[in-house]
């Protein structure tokens, strides 16, 4: 765990987090999210209470939470039980407090959402649609966003098919693509945009988005030609799916006399269509 915590407010109160760089998850003092929603004076007793009245909680508070250096009141580091996201929203559930309500009901509302895109994984595209609208972003780049989830996820197929394990495997193979024909890994590349735990590819420009999505279509089409087996195999076929793209990349860069990366992210990628849309609103306010 990463020791560059940070402080989170809530109504008010502070929240300790810590970010954890490799997992990209932030993770939340449970005892400040306890104070927070309960009032407590005791949170060390209620927590206690809290997991003798819940059994299954109890049961699974090794795997559900961790311990991280966090920065005290008095300004020095203690070992503090943590929990990323999911972790809390699962301690909340045991919580019987007003404050909670709103996180039940949010948590109720996306499994509801999950499920009903399991049954009609087409709603699942227009919540996309509609999420990046609201962004901010324009229609042609939503357009190749969402193909480009649709070939990450015939990559992702090919590489279970394979015999390469999600999780760790995964990440090392889009490292390997990514470094191939950007010259950085995925983390670099997020550092050259000033990104944390954002989405990468929601911060690509349609030529960065277009390349990679090439790179991750040429690793796929490669191994589909020459069946690799296991992680070693698929990792050189990675490397050599980056390639081609960085082929692209630099016959785009030589005929164009710039760089096809940018350090811009969403935010300023943006910026012109933001202005926009407040542009046409401030001319509705002076016709009002």
């Amino acid at each position: 765990m990463d020791n560059n915590d940070k402080i989170q407010i809530f109504e008010d109160k502070k929240i300790r987090t810590a970010w954890n760089e490799e997992t990209e998850e932030y993770y939340f003092s449970v005892s400040d999210v306890v104070e927070v929603l309960t009032g407590s004076k005791n949170v060390k007793q209620y927590i206690k209470k809290m997991r003798s009245r819940d059994e299954e909680l109890n049961s699974r508070w090794g795997t559900i939470c961790t311990l991280t250096e966090l920065t005290a009141a008095d300004g020095k580091k203690y070992k503090t039980t943590v929990a990323d996201i999911a972790g809390i929203f699962r301690i909340i559930q045991s919580i019987p407090s007003p404050k909670a309500e709103p996180f039940k009901m949010w948590l109720a509302e996306v499994g509801k959402e999950r499920i009903d895109e399991t049954i009609d994984p087409e709603l699942a595209i227009d919540r996309a649609l509609e999420t990046y609208l609201k962004k901010g972003y324009e229609e042609d780049w939503i357009h190749q966003r969402i193909l480009s989830i649709r070939v990450r996820n015939e990559l992702t197929a090919e590489w279970q098919q394979r015999g390469v394990e999600k999780g760790k495997e995964y990440a090392i193979l889009t490292d390997e693509i990514t470094k191939a024909w950007s010259g950085m890994t995925t983390r670099k590349y997020k550092n050259f945009k000033g990104l944390t735990k954002e989405n990468l590819r929601d911060n690509m420009s349609t030529t960065e988005l277009i390349l990679n999505m090439f790179a991750e279509t040429a690793t796929k089409d490669i191994a589909q030609e020459e069946n690799p087996q296991g992680f070693a195999e698929n990792l050189k076929v990675a490397q050599s799916g980056g390639e081609v793209a960085k082929v692209a990349r630099d016959a785009l860069e030589k005929r164009t006399g710039k760089s096809a990366i940018t350090s811009k992210n969403a935010t300023e990628l943006n910026t012109v269509v933001t202005n926009l849309i407040e542009g046409i609103a401030e001319d509705a306010d002076d016709e009002k």
